[in-house]
């Protein structure tokens, strides 16, 4: 069970020692994981805890709080999929004034020596630290010399395509493409979320929907998409296949951007329940409609090939 501390002051002696791989690590996406994968092999080498160094919220959400939403995945999520690689122990740093202020040497000082006491630290070639992003992978090098920590620097992951990263995954997912954030990502696309009541215009159209709002998220392509759907408490707690319509829903007006499934084959109650929506194909773009008949004609057509793309999808 991975252990979460949300501070870097009065850490337990046995979480303490650690090789960790540090950045933000939204989407945890293969880029990421070699990361993870050095700091792992840096753990067993020094019989040390396996570490990881974040930060929340998102040094650029910090920076430009009123910019559009750009994460991949919320801190929930994010400790969620770490928590699937092994890791012992997650320090989700508060990113505030006090750590934004701090130099890259005192960074280095006080977060990572006195606080932590790290044995090992393993980051992206690309990743910076410190007052206005002064420190980087070189700094941070020498940095280890002086203080006592060994420092690997990861290479970027890349493949015929361009470079692994989040921002090539927001991309794929605003041009409608799933399968391309896959590619990066290692698996597919999720929004996780607790089912809220929305206004049962699906249950009066004959398709119930399980509705996820997506405040603070990058909003992929709106549209409709052939999704897998975990539930992941609760009596229903398992794996489904449906059809979901991510958007503002303008057939009913102009409305707070949602993803509402329909799951096929299913009969129950997930109000309040946590459930993870895995996009696997985007199938077609909102459109409004004039006759509730058509709309009703069109998703009866949607859920039939999402059947038909989720039919060869292997878990």
């Amino acid at each position: 069970m991975m252990q979460v501390f949300k501070t870097y002051a009065d850490i337990p002696d046995t979480a303490r020692g650690a090789a960790v791989a540090m950045g933000n690590f939204d989407g945890v996406h293969l880029g990421h994981q070699s990361v993870l994968a050095l700091a792992r092999a840096a753990a067993v080498a020094n019989n040390a805890p396996l570490g990881i160094v974040t930060f929340e919220p998102h040094p650029r959400e910090y920076f430009a709080p009123d910019a559009p939403a750009f994460r991949l995945m919320n801190s929930e999520t994010r400790t969620h999929r770490l928590d699937k690689f092994g890791v012992d122990t997650l320090f989700e740093l508060p990113f505030n004034a006090d750590l934004s202020s701090l130099t890259a040497e005192e960074f280095a000082q006080q977060v990572l020596v006195d606080g932590m006491g790290v044995k090992h630290v393993v980051i992206g070639a690309d990743f910076r630290f410190g007052k206005g992003r002064e420190g980087d992978a070189e700094i941070l090098h020498a940095l280890g010399q002086t203080l006592g920590f060994d420092v690997t620097i990861a290479p970027l992951v890349s493949d015929e395509k361009g470079d692994y990263s989040s921002s090539a995954i927001r991309e794929a997912l605003s041009n409608g493409d799933p399968e391309d954030a896959a590619r990066i990502l290692g698996h597919w696309h999720r929004v996780d979320g607790i089912v809220e009541q929305g206004d049962q215009r699906g249950r009066e159209l004959g398709f119930p929907t399980a509705n996820i709002l997506m405040e603070g998220l990058h909003l992929p392509k709106f549209g409709i998409y052939a999704v897998m759907f975990d539930v992941l408490d609760g009596p229903h707690k398992g794996t489904y296949k449906g059809a979901a319509s991510l958007g503002i829903r303008p057939t009913f007006g102009i409305n707070h951007p949602n993803l509402e499934t329909y799951l096929f084959d299913f009969s129950g109650d997930l109000y309040g329940a946590h459930v993870s929506v895995a996009l696997v194909k985007f199938q077609r773009e909102e459109i409004k409609y004039d006759d509730i008949d058509a709309l009703i004609t069109q998703m009866k057509a949607d859920c039939f090939e999402a059947r038909e793309i989720l039919a060869k999808v292997t878990r």
